[in-house]
């Protein structure tokens, strides 16, 4: 293929709809993290109209019975999440390496990386940048012996959209933290994160670019309504955020410094094109790393970087263009 240095493109869709597996006897919250229709519609409205060819192609069994056939695309336009194992978000784009395909978003090491938040908080912390003092328990024995400074939060290790996070993650005493962790160890069949509790405020920074060109897009402040869980963005303030949650852009000096660290955390990773990174800040005011999401939701209205990117007006196709501008520098001159 030979396209154009700025002209329409091949784009092809790679994706997992909730919608596929809802016969398999999985609840709600282990589809959190799959894609709806909607999504998929609205990305493929976004690039037709911005002139590219739009194939859907669908999960990692889609992507390889379509290269088995001998299709190829200019571009990928990635957010295949996975299904199983902890380095479900890297295999997309590890056959697509394999390929020599371009395609939107993080590379293998960085999805498999941050979908392990302790492993990405000890790169993090390695960097300088500041994250609560953290463990990692894998039994309830481990939990026992756990050294951190009361209360404490824990959720899965390797989970996204707030998956494994209710009223109940935050916790002031030893028998409360054994008891939280035995619940998400046998649920999720997974470590669990044991954090330091941030009491301060919460925001998500959305961040545009990559390397030397990562911008900041905008800081979404998170504020708990009165029927909302307290302490924390949670599956269920998450997932049913209208009446729990209100969202407003954070301008403030805050905002500023969450906003640096973001983009220290975003480039010291080696995160592409557009994601979030989460911040909170600590007993003295300043903003703390929790953790960071490459493959960020994008459906209208409902993701955190749809959301944060239209209150500072940016709407949804200039989005989406800017994901495919920063990803199609990545597509050899001449195209394929």
């Amino acid at each position: 293929m030979s396209r154009p240095p700025d002209g329409p493109l091949r784009v092809g869709l790679t994706y997992d709809l909730c919608t596929e597996h809802e016969g398999e006897g999985l609840s709600a919250e282990d589809l959190a993290e799959l894609d709806s229709p909607e999504t998929i519609d609205a990305l493929e409205g976004a690039l037709r109209a911005d002139g590219h060819e739009v194939v859907r192609i669908g999960g990692l069994r889609g992507l390889l019975a379509a290269l088995q056939r001998g299709e190829r695309w200019d571009l990928v336009f990635n957010i295949a999440e996975g299904l199983r194992g902890i380095g479900r978000e890297a295999q997309v784009p590890a056959v697509l390496d394999a390929f020599a395909i371009p395609y939107t978003f993080s590379d293998p090491l960085v999805c498999a990386l941050t979908l392990h938040k302790a492993m990405t908080k000890r790169l993090v912390r390695d960097l300088g940048i500041a994250t609560p003092r953290f463990a990692v328990v894998e039994t309830e024995a481990d939990a026992a012996a756990v050294e951190l400074r009361f209360p404490l939060f824990v959720k899965p290790v390797a989970e996204g959209t707030s998956k494994g996070i209710d009223a109940g993650s935050k916790v002031g005493a030893r028998d409360a933290l054994v008891a939280a962790c035995a619940r998400l160890l046998a649920r999720f069949r997974q470590p669990v994160l044991v954090e330091e509790f941030l009491p301060g405020r919460e925001v998500t920074v959305g961040i545009l670019g990559t390397g030397a060109h990562a911008r900041v897009a905008g800081v979404l402040e998170v504020h708990l309504l009165p029927g909302a869980d307290p302490d924390g963005y949670t599956y269920a303030n998450k997932a049913g955020w209208e009446g729990r949650v209100r969202y407003a852009l954070a301008t403030d000096a805050f905002a500023d410094a969450a906003g640096e660290l973001a983009l220290a955390v975003w480039r010291g990773l080696g995160c592409r094109d557009a994601g979030r990174v989460d911040v909170r800040a600590d007993r003295e005011g300043r903003p703390a790393f929790l953790e960071v999401n490459p493959l960020a939701g994008l459906r209208p209205g409902v993701g955190d970087l749809p959301i944060l990117c239209e209150l500072g007006g940016m709407p949804y196709r200039a989005l989406i263009a800017a994901v495919v501008a920063s990803a199609r520098a990545r597509i050899p001159a001449g195209g394929r």
